[in-house]
């Protein structure tokens, strides 16, 4: 019964923190599930601990990602080859990659006229546990990021580990991550999105950072996100 009691308690405070003083929003936060873009939070430590919405999940054959009208999972395509992506993958909610993020990602890699791609952060995270299903919430670390541009385009991907995970928990920075398994998700996202016998590419990574660029960047993805959507204020953490 104690137990119950505290899942209940759990859930009435993210009701809470869902509506804030609104009424209105708490009414919804108690009988509609929330957008996993717009309705979940950040995370009130963002962007040192951060919220992620899993939308792929290392066994998908399929290519998954949110509509953002709706907030439903959608299939976006099937993958073409037989690779997959190597770690659990999806978005940090109350982010977008605007004017902000492509101003650090051009300072970075020193290219000039880059935008954003009007999408929510990608995260990759990394975990030893087998999740065996995506549209999932979990708590997660950032330690880094693969700075990508696909074409004109912003693309950052922040790489993460999941809390109190036994195997990568530990980790602070990208730099104790296994090089095979960066080379592995590198590689995916160089060619997940190449045509059979396409020989033109127009993703590329141009670096790999570590945790304080990863967090300049999720600062700079939520600004992006309040510029773009005002309206929705009181659902955003107090401070980040």
């Amino acid at each position: 019964m104690k137990e119950k009691k505290g899942r209940r308690e759990d859930m009435d405070q993210a009701v809470e923190r869902r509506g804030g003083s609104d009424p209105f929003q708490r009414l919804l936060g108690l009988m509609f599930k929330a957008h996993p873009w717009h309705g979940v939070s950040i995370g009130e430590e963002a962007p040192d601990v951060v919220t992620a919405y899993i939308e792929i999940v290392p066994t998908d054959t399929v290519k998954y990602e949110v509509d953002k009208s709706s907030g439903f999972l959608k299939v976006d395509r099937p993958q073409r080859f037989s690779n997959h992506c190597p770690v659990y993958y999806g978005l940090i909610p109350q982010t977008y990659s605007g004017c902000q993020v492509a101003d650090i990602f051009a300072k970075r890699a020193r290219r000039k006229d880059m935008v954003g791609d009007g999408d929510p952060l990608d995260i990759c995270v990394l975990s030893e546990k087998s999740i065996p299903h995506s549209d999932i919430l979990l708590t997660a670390l950032p330690i880094g990021g693969l700075s990508l541009a696909d074409g004109g385009e912003a693309d950052d991907k922040i790489i993460a580990v999941m809390r109190d995970d036994a195997v990568y928990g530990n980790f602070t920075d990208v730099a104790q991550c296994p090089a095979a398994l960066l080379d592995r998700l590198q590689h995916y996202f160089l060619t997940y999105k190449s045509a059979p016998g396409s020989t033109h590419h127009k993703v590329k990574i141009t670096s790999v950072y570590g945790r304080e660029e990863a967090q300049k960047v999720i600062r700079a993805g939520h600004a992006d996100y309040c510029a773009k959507y005002p309206e929705l204020s009181s659902l955003w953490p107090k401070k980040l």
